[in-house]
């Protein structure tokens, strides 16, 4: 290759590879989107931190590589020849997502919610939560006055996503948004930052509800650990870069959702609502608790994945509050 840059490591060390063939010979982002597909099929990766597909993973990585918006039409650079810097940060990108079977959102340390950017690295799964797109709806038809809200919890915030978004969209309200990790709260608050929201979104260390004394709440959200542990067990590769703190949640995946369950009409104020993602566990959870009347909210990424109870149809508890 004639160029006045230096190769990177990985192509320095083994010039017998694909992906030196492909600095060498690749020369257009047509050419750099093929290949990268056609590796990412070979190496069997698992599309499911933003992307589901091949291709539209590497249009993501490509995007990012080259400093064009996520949203951008290819169209009119398909054909356009990568300069020899960018093709070796792309192929840099593209390399340690096979090889190292990183989600995209750790590689770019972004990840994107209802339009906006969230920065995230490997102390937070990748945000995802099919609250969002309610959320970005102030909840409609649920919640009718959305400015009478005047106090939220995100519980198990992680990267603070789902507490953002509900500050932006319920501006009136103050928003707690806890964790248990004080690394995943380090994230939360790098976004909490950037959206310049700290004076409206309290970043609480907390095991459940243990550190929120006797705070009660309008709306609850929560996106909570809900993977069981035969799951788990058999978790593709990019899943387990993630924490498991946020993943696993005992032998059926209900433990802390049965904890949330058995709380929250403590902490709900008359007539607040929570609402908590669940995936694909509808059938486990209505079989354990048969007597509650779940509304399942269907969003056009998803069925039956979140479930929304207000307080007078949570159960009372019984051993006091906590």
């Amino acid at each position: 290759m004639t160029n006045d840059l230096n190769l990177p490591d990985f192509l320095e060390k083994d010039p017998e590879t694909l992906w030196y063939s492909a600095a060498n010979e690749l020369s257009t982002l047509r050419d750099f989107l093929r290949f990268a597909v056609s590796q990412f099929h070979r190496a069997g990766l698992f599309f499911g931190h933003g992307n589901d597909n091949a291709w539209d993973e590497a249009v993501y990585l490509a995007l990012f590589s080259l400093s064009l918006p996520p949203q951008q039409a290819l169209d009119a650079f398909l054909d356009a020849r990568l300069l020899p810097k960018e093709r070796f940060l792309l192929l840099r990108l593209l390399r340690h997502r096979v090889v190292r079977r990183l989600p995209a959102a750790y590689l770019t340390r972004e990840a994107w919610l209802c339009g906006r950017r969230f920065y995230v690295d490997e102390r937070v799964i990748v945000p995802r939560s099919f609250i969002a797109a309610p959320l970005c709806e102030r909840l409609a038809p649920w919640i009718r006055a959305p400015e009478r809200i005047s106090r939220i919890l995100d519980l198990c915030t992680g990267s603070g996503c789902l507490a953002i978004l509900a500050a932006l969209y319920f501006p009136e309200a103050a928003v707690d948004a806890a964790d248990i990790s004080p690394d995943a709260l380090e994230v939360a608050r790098k976004n909490t930052a950037d959206y310049a929201l700290e004076g409206q979104v309290r970043l609480v260390e907390s095991d459940g509800f243990s550190a929120l004394e006797e705070t009660a709440y309008d709306l609850i959200l929560c996106n909570p650990p809900y993977v069981d542990a035969a799951s788990m067990r058999a978790l593709p590769p990019e899943y387990r870069h993630e924490p498991a703190l946020a993943l696993e949640s005992g032998e059926d995946g209900l433990d802390f959702t049965r904890y949330l369950l058995e709380k929250a009409r403590a902490r709900l104020n008359p007539g607040g609502l929570l609402v908590v993602e669940i995936g694909r566990q509808r059938a486990r959870l209505e079989a354990a608790f048969p007597r509650l009347p779940f509304t399942w909210i269907d969003t056009t990424d998803s069925e039956e994945t979140v479930f929304l109870l207000t307080r007078e149809e949570l159960p009372v508890e019984e051993t006091g509050r906590s």
